[in-house]
């Protein structure tokens, strides 16, 4: 008998590095007193974003309402509120019945996925992806069949190459817009191709539109189930980003279009509901007053705004850099960065553990979502402008190194070094 607990062979092909190992070594490093600046996940409260005063005092007026079970939809107000702003971007046939709350987004993508997918059905997930939709499609016995949203075309995906990747097993499509964690903002012309596939197909149509309020410049966001009519399409959103309330964990689906011919399967996952109880009563009564009151987050995002100037940062450093290349990002809180591997011969990985290590910043390999090239990082725009412009200069010191083949062999030898421990 073994003395050595394995776990699930279910987890094999899992990965989410976001919070994987270089996280963990930044952890490590942090606990022997190092000072991290850690821009790989998208966590307002860590950089002093607050959450609005006036849902905090929804939550904290409504405790006497929350320490029973709710529906395992969630509590009527709550859902209500959903409705209402579907209905106000022009979503038709949508009750508080069609909605769920979840423990956020997260536990919604797997709650979905879970009363969707049978052994071997695929789902069409955008290449880069947030990493949790493969992650939960893998969980859930199907296969993330990735569609490619290139550097090149603005990171945007073609219609065309999506169509060619449908089989007789493809279940489902995700689309992420705005995007992370690339920032695209998809056009209306693209969304509407998509929609007219997903119908010819029989396909559901997941849109994960957590980032629809954070737009720049002249960014225009297109709600998904406008557009779909003709099969099921599950709009999901929160109040993580947009509301700065990541610790609340809340977040919601409303389901549009053939409501009537997912019967079914909106019975399995109201099922799915009922076993997990329900979700966080307390923060649920902040939704009301979040989507209802004063949209504070486009202070945020305009001309001035903490949010605008520190993505300018961003993008003017990578414009200025010999080595990095940037499709600037025109939503959500993130810039997907290129390097110029023929100006420097680094892959995504070492540099991430060797910017860690040496310029103590830690970023998100591109690898981490699920592109088949080595040459990408993701970062947030959440810290304060003077924090990012000591983030590229440390950037820009440590590619300048490499370029002039400079680059430092005691701290190589402890990235290997991590990296094994940490697999």
């Amino acid at each position: 008998m073994s003395d050595t607990l394995r776990p699930s062979d279910s987890l094999k092909n899992v990965r989410y590095e976001i919070r994987g190992r270089l996280a963990r070594r930044a952890h490590e490093m942090e606990r022997m007193g190092h000072e991290i600046i850690s821009l790989n996940i998208g966590n307002p409260g860590l950089f002093g974003f607050r959450t609005p005063e006036t849902m905090r005092l929804a939550m904290i007026e409504n405790l006497r309402e929350s320490e029973a079970y709710c529906h395992q939809k969630g509590i009527f107000p709550a859902r209500e509120a959903v409705v209402m702003q579907q209905q106000a971007r022009g979503v038709q046939g949508v009750s508080a019945e069609e909605v769920f709350i979840g423990n956020g987004v997260s536990e919604l993508i797997d709650l979905v996925l879970r009363a969707l997918l049978n052994d071997g059905d695929e789902v069409l997930v955008p290449s880069p992806d947030y990493p949790l939709w493969s992650a939960a499609v893998t969980l859930n016995r199907g296969k993330a069949v990735h569609y490619p949203c290139l550097p090149e075309n603005g990171f945007l995906p073609d219609p065309e190459a999506v169509e060619a990747l449908i089989t007789r097993r493809t279940r489902a499509i995700v689309i992420i817009n705005p995007n992370n964690p690339t920032g695209a903002v998809y056009p209306r012309a693209i969304l509407e191709r998509l929609a007219r596939i997903a119908e010819k197909h029989g396909l559901v149509v997941f849109a994960d539109e957590i980032y629809d309020q954070i737009l720049y410049d002249d960014a225009q966001f297109v709600p998904m189930a406008t557009l779909v009519h003709d099969t099921l399409c599950a709009t999901m959103s929160g109040l993580s980003k947009v509301y700065r309330a990541c610790g609340y964990r809340v977040g919601w689906v409303a389901f549009s279009g053939r409501l009537r011919a997912a019967a079914d399967y909106l019975g399995g996952l109201e099922l799915l509901s009922s076993l997990r109880l329900c979700s966080n009563v307390p923060a649920q009564w902040a939704v009301q007053t979040a989507l209802g009151g004063y949209q504070s987050i486009r202070e945020l995002t305009t001309p001035g705004g903490r949010l605008y100037e520190s993505r300018a940062v961003i993008t003017e450093a990578a414009a200025a850099s010999p080595f990095l290349r940037l499709q600037a990002p025109r939503g959500a809180l993130y810039a997907f960065i290129g390097i110029d591997t023929d100006a420097v011969p680094v892959d995504d990985q070492s540099f991430a553990l060797d910017l860690l290590e040496q310029k103590h910043v830690l970023v998100a390999p591109g690898v981490s979502f699920n592109v088949p090239y080595r040459n990408h990082f993701r970062v947030t725009n959440l810290p304060d402008a003077a924090t990012l412009r000591t983030v590229f200069q440390r950037m820009g010191e440590l590619l300048a190194a490499y370029a002039s083949g400079a680059r430092e062999s005691p701290a190589s030898a402890r990235v290997v070094e991590a990296s094994t421990r940490f697999k």
